[in-house]
């Protein structure tokens, strides 16, 4: 499978099987797409109208020294054999350290961070079973994630530190190493928290959506007021604290604001180097939803930032936007592109009362719960459909360029729209797809140099 596109100037041509990304002129570009569909003669036939014929003959020729290089119409090595693991080991749990928040986000999934539910702060005694069945079925894997989450986190903060510090007495025991992270809204941000988040957690995670009057639209406190005054000078001292590395700003832009690149912008100017704006995900009646007709602006939108972190890459100005990150030479391990983030499988959430969901996003819906932390995994049927969800389960993926960047996308969106894990979110397919574009792009443009 091959797709290819055109974008900031360049022509673009990715391999989807082997990865492989080809910058081509124009004229290797129309070969490429006559390619699989005309004999040679009839692409020289084709067009020579727009080029001599020599420039065409050396066109067709690279084109099939690529081709026998194997990184040019490659076939799929992985359909047929996908692997499944036998043995679950799960390797990162998302506590909910928080059932509650002192923010009212419009668009919060977790309906105010009590997930449709009651408000409830995880016990120390909760967190530790959680700790220890993670280790219990983390088998040989040494390198352990945990993230804590809400709700609001540091409403519990004092169980976070305590369950890190007994994680680190397991760490020796068992012969493990967590990685701890944390996501707040940063509204009890202070000194206290911000030492021991630069000292025990691996990553921060700090919740803002852009531009002043964006943040305060979507994420208020109870009484209306806005908290983009009150987090932005924390987050601009964390970051700095942690040397403008490991941590993320992330935002959600919505209908509201669909000129969101410069949301990003405006964080980049604020000095953070570390930025996530991603599109919320609602249903079709919500004011703020993402609609298909949005699509074209956003589109442009995409194109508008990556041409901008070209440009002030030029300049030395850089910043790291999350969807655009991407690796062409490594990347995750065959299983990892396949399959994905690994919910109910190698990645689990844990609610405040211990309860096993297959990730945050399903956690009250009691269709999903797996089990508990004292008992395990006791669902074992819904573990197995977690276990046989990937690219090669969904239909909509099987001649999509950007299954291998995406993993067959969010397991949750799909339900939530389809019903079906196995199917996938179509607005976010799109989305997905226009970002894995621009991220090549960035690539071509650094390899160039160019603007």
């Amino acid at each position: 499978m091959v797709h290819q596109y055109k974008n900031n100037g360049y022509n673009i041509v990715l391999d989807v099987n082997s990865g492989a990304v080809h910058v081509v002129d124009d004229a290797a570009y129309d070969v490429i797409a006559l390619w699989e569909s005309h004999t040679k003669d009839e692409i020289i036939e084709k067009l020579q109208s727009d080029y001599d014929t020599e420039q065409i003959k050396e066109a067709i020729e690279e084109t099939a020294s690529l081709e026998m290089d194997g990184i040019l119409f490659t076939k799929d090595a992985y359909e047929g054999i996908v692997p499944k693991r036998q043995q679950t080991v799960v390797k990162a749990l998302c506590l909910h350290i928080a059932h509650d928040c002192n923010l009212k986000c419009r668009y919060c999934f977790a309906d105010e961070g009590e997930y449709h539910g009651r408000k409830a702060l995880m016990s120390y005694e909760t967190g530790k079973a959680a700790l220890d069945f993670l280790i219990a079925n983390s088998a040989n894997r040494r390198n352990l994630e945990v993230d804590f989450f809400g709700g609001e986190p540091t409403l519990n903060f004092q169980v976070v530190k305590d369950l890190v510090a007994y994680g680190r007495q397991q760490e020796k025991r068992f012969d493990k190493k967590f990685r701890f992270t944390l996501t707040t809204n940063g509204v009890l941000l202070n000194d206290e928290i911000m030492e021991f988040a630069n000292r025990e957690m691996a990553n921060v995670v700090l919740s803002i959506d852009g531009r002043k009057e964006v943040n305060d639209k979507m994420r208020p406190f109870a009484n209306g007021s806005g908290s983009y005054d009150l987090i932005v000078p924390k987050f601009q001292k964390l970051a700095e604290s942690r040397n403008q590395r490991d941590y993320y700003v992330r935002g959600t832009f919505t209908h509201h604001n669909l000129d969101f690149s410069e949301d990003v912008l405006h964080l980049a100017d604020l000095g953070f180097k570390q930025i996530s704006i991603e599109p919320v995900v609602a249903q079709p009646e919500d004011d703020y939803a993402i609609r298909e007709e949005d699509l074209p602006q956003l589109f442009e939108e995409y194109d508008k930032l990556a041409k901008e972190m070209v440009k002030r890459h030029k300049y030395g100005d850089d910043f790291n936007f999350f969807h655009f990150m991407i690796d062409l030479e490594g990347g995750p391990c065959v299983f990892k592109r396949l399959s994905g983030c690994g919910s109910g499988t190698e990645y689990l959430a844990v609610t405040p009362w211990g309860d096993l969901y297959p990730c945050h996003q399903f956690v009250g819906n009691e269709k999903f719960c797996m089990g508990n932390v004292t008992e395990g995994v006791t669902n074992t049927c819904l573990q197995e459909e977690f276990k046989g969800c990937n690219v090669y389960s969904k239909e909509k993926c099987q001649n999509c360029f950007a299954k291998f960047y995406c993993s067959g996308g969010c397991a949750a969106n799909s339900y939530n729209f389809h019903g079906d894990i196995h199917n996938a979110y179509d607005i976010g397919c799109a989305l997905q797809k226009k970002r894995v574009e621009c991220a090549i792009m960035i690539k071509a443009a650094e390899a160039f140099g160019t603007e």
